[in-house]
């Protein structure tokens, strides 16, 4: 039960429940006052009508033929009905219909004194003492010095009243289960995807990413909610996948390191009197060990970076100068391929950077575009302005790349086959992409596999948004 009280539908049916209710119960009330109001004008015209004949009798006929009306329609109406009374200004009565039922309605004086101030008819309902009945009673002249009390019993009209609020009540209390029922059946039937989509999330583990949501084909609220859970779930399971990857890569670029450590560690206890040995063996660890610091020291870079939380400091950098002071660090690595190396620097580009990292960007792309190109191979570096961005094009006629690793190419320690046997941990293209990202712009690659390959990084100029 109490399960069912913090439900969605159970709040929602109570809600429901009480508008349907309120709603209905104004309508009723309404039509009620509606229905008293008709039926008392009804009663009051009646009585105007009863005073008009009189006065035209009195006027055609005296007092005495008035006497004579008020017996005839007492007794046409029904004694208990209707009674009529004629009075003098001062309150005495000289004539009227027969009075037993109504002995103890009497003459009003205040009924009376209004009239003669106001000189216009006056309404009153009064409790009949006798029979703890309502009735309708009015005083209006009838001539210049007679007035006439005239008086209508409202039982039948009680009657209607009381029927109708008989009616209201039971009519409310089959309203409210009814909407209720309704309420209840038609929000658990809209919320069926609901409990639908809490299933299958309940459902899901890290081994059950492939469960998706059946869409209504609806098109409305709830088809927009499962469609947009199931694009959820499909970059949850893109992510935990990647996730995986690395792990994988990762596990697979520290072992080979933590190995040789340990190798040069065995070698040492072994080789106990050839001082030369230890000190190669110290060489080689130190060695693994900065590789290993670097590689925990970039995936710190990259996570700050992407976090938001990256240690950039800006300012305005001349970038053409940095790129030809890079390509000038890097020649000689080339030559020693063997490698032609072109560059192509337009002058007097500038934009607000970090240059620091700006530079461990570049020497990255073209790093790994000197290692994947093979001896007698060519790289052009191009930089020129395009507008309002800068274009640095690094082009190689290396091994290439397949177009489904375009992107892969760019996540943490990812490296393809092809790339297995050379020195690397993965980490320089997505550091790279990372940099480039936090100064608002982008790496792309195009390649022809066994024809080389194309980074082209795309840099605001003069960018003095930068975050």
């Amino acid at each position: 039960m109490y399960k069912i009280i913090n439900t969605i539908a159970f709040r929602l049916t109570l809600w429901f429940t009480g508008i349907f209710t309120i709603c209905a119960g104004v309508a009723f009330v309404l039509f009620y006052l509606l229905a008293a109001q008709t039926l008392q004008t009804q009663i009051d015209q009646e009585l105007l009508d009863n005073s008009a004949k009189f006065s035209a009798i009195i006027h055609r006929n005296g007092l005495m033929g008035a006497r004579e009306l008020a017996v005839v329609e007492a007794q046409a109406a029904g004694e208990k009905l209707m009674f009529f009374r004629l009075v003098y200004p001062t309150g005495e009565v000289f004539a009227s219909s027969h009075m037993s039922y109504w002995k103890d309605v009497h003459v009003s004086k205040n009924a009376l004194r209004n009239l003669i101030v106001n000189k216009t008819h006056l309404f009153e309902t009064i409790l009949i003492p006798s029979s703890d009945q309502k009735a309708r009673i009015l005083y209006s002249y009838v001539a210049a010095n007679a007035i006439l009390q005239t008086g209508i019993a409202m039982d039948s009209y009680e009657k209607f009243l009381t029927a109708f609020k008989k009616v209201f009540v039971g009519a409310m209390g089959f309203i409210i289960i009814f909407s209720a029922l309704s309420g209840w059946l038609l929000i658990r039937k809209a919320l069926s995807g609901v409990a639908t989509i809490t299933k299958t999330a309940e459902n899901i583990t890290g081994n059950t990413l492939e469960a998706r949501v059946p869409g209504t084909g609806s098109k409305d609220e709830l088809d927009h909610l499962v469609i947009t859970f199931n694009s959820m779930l499909d970059r949850i399971e893109e992510l935990v996948k990647s996730i995986r990857e690395m792990s994988d890569n990762i596990a697979h670029d520290l072992k080979s390191p933590i190995t040789r450590i340990r190798g040069f560690a065995e070698l040492a206890l072994v080789h106990e009197d050839n001082l030369e040995d230890y000190r190669n063996m110290a060489s080689s660890t130190i060695e693994e060990s900065d590789r290993l610091l670097d590689m925990i020291n970039t995936m710190l870079v990259i996570s700050k970076a992407e976090a938001g939380e990256g240690e950039f400091e800006f300012k305005r950098i001349h970038l053409s100068k940095m790129i030809k002071e890079a390509c000038d660090l890097f020649a000689p690595l080339a030559e020693d391929k063997q490698i032609r190396f072109f560059q192509t620097i337009q002058d007097q580009i500038y934009m607000d950077a970090d240059i620091r990292m700006l530079q461990r960007a570049f020497s990255n792309v073209l790093d790994n575009a000197i290692k994947y190109t093979p001896e007698n191979g060519e790289i052009r570096v191009i930089a020129e302005l395009k507008g309002d961005e800068s274009i640095i094009r690094i082009q190689d006629t290396g091994i290439g790349i397949a177009p489904k690793y375009f992107e892969k190419i760019f996540e943490r320690f990812y490296r393809a086959e092809s790339s297995r046997t050379s020195a690397g941990t993965g980490l320089g293209l997505s550091l790279a992409r990372t940099i480039v990202r936090q100064h608002k712009g982008d790496i792309s690659v195009s390649s022809i596999p066994g024809k080389g390959a194309v980074f082209v990084i795309t840099l605001p100029y003069r960018n003095f948004e930068v975050i």
